[in-house]
């Protein structure tokens, strides 16, 4: 008895030593990011700035901010590869509130980051668009508008993490993640990225994070996949095979084990 769970162990290792020979990692920094401010004109942005927002600013009401983010997945792996994990990290670097939730939704529609940069109060009031910005009216400033005000983007959450102090935070990996950039890898055409909501029920709710363009390259935000590259089509071991493979390194085992 004690034999036969050896051999079967050293087969159930040998297949996910196998299987695990073909995982690969990647880290990879956003191709883009931005923060869309509520405003009535659709005038402000930040594209080129150093920080995102989210939540609900601390003046008389409060104006709501969203941040936009979107990483460029079919350039970095490789075709028909599946992926099997992923995770966000963001450094947060101000805030004046508590533990606050912040979502991942993915973005359903494609949009800018132009060369505005917001350095007043450190962008937290964004500054005038240029060309090619998002802004809470227009995916592209100032020609293409969003269907809805504030950003399109699907309805249900790809992940949620509570924010707190300064630090960094990361999101996932959860099913719908891993969902989302396996579509952008799939078909990237439809990869715009994620939209990030806080809190925008109560004002003094905004939370700062880093971009892609902050000073601090240790601090950037960045997108953690793991994942299976596709099998070559030639030579190539079937399942069958390292099944066969498995078997015959079992039986070795076993006959050392006679042998003992």
């Amino acid at each position: 008895m004690r034999r036969a769970t050896i051999m079967v162990g050293f087969a159930v290792a040998t297949m996910m030593w196998i299987d695990s020979a073909f995982a690969g990692v990647t880290t990879m920094t956003p191709s883009k990011d931005n923060t869309l401010y509520e405003s009535a004109t659709g005038a402000l942005s930040n594209g080129a700035g150093q920080f995102l927002f989210v939540g609900r600013t601390n003046q008389k009401n409060g104006s709501i901010r969203r941040a936009l983010i979107a990483f460029d997945v079919a350039s970095t792996l490789p075709a028909g590869a599946k992926i099997r994990s992923a995770q966000l990290t963001l450094t947060m670097s101000q805030t004046i509130a508590g533990s606050e939730s912040v979502v991942l939704r993915r973005a359903s529609a494609d949009w800018g980051e132009g060369t505005s940069d917001a350095q007043i109060m450190g962008g937290g009031g964004g500054t005038a668009a240029t060309t090619g910005d998002a802004t809470w009216l227009h995916r592209f400033f100032s020609t293409d508008l969003w269907t809805n005000a504030g950003g399109d983007f699907v309805a249900s959450v790809s992940a949620s993490i509570s924010i707190s102090g300064n630090g960094d935070y990361t999101w996932g990996s959860t099913p719908a993640m891993v969902a989302d950039v396996q579509g952008w890898l799939d078909d990237p055409t439809n990869n715009f990225g994620w939209l990030l909501q806080g809190d925008e029920q109560s004002a003094g709710t905004a939370k700062r994070f880093n971009t892609r363009e902050n000073l601090d390259t240790t601090s950037v935000p960045e997108l953690t996949i793991e994942f299976d590259p596709p099998r070559p089509a030639a030579p190539t071991l079937s399942s069958v095979s390292l099944l066969v493979l498995a078997a015959l390194l079992t039986l070795i085992a076993a006959r050392r084990l006679h042998l003992t």
